[in-house]
């Protein structure tokens, strides 16, 4: 698909060269170019996605097991739980 993209001169002009000294056109170079920065995003977006799995995951081996709620305990149980040990 053909379509028309306005580059500054100075970027147009760095490409030109950068194609002929690797043997190949600006329209090859454009393509690997974008390829390479939608790659990158594809890969940033992936690699985020697993660290928040991990993250999910951390904290469900970090919950409590035990959700009974606490109970205060009496002086004398205090002081029975104290003798045993």
């Amino acid at each position: 698909m053909k379509t028309t993209i306005d580059f500054p001169d100075e970027l147009l002009h760095r490409a030109k060269v950068v194609a002929a000294q690797r043997r190949t056109t600006l329209r090859e170079l454009a393509v690997k170019g974008l390829e390479q920065a939608l790659e990158t995003e594809s890969h940033k977006e992936s690699t985020e996605s697993a660290r928040k799995e991990r993250v999910r995951n951390i904290l469900e081996a970090l919950q409590a097991t035990n959700t009974e709620p606490m109970v205060p305990l009496a002086r004398e149980e205090i002081y029975d739980r104290h003798m045993k040990d």
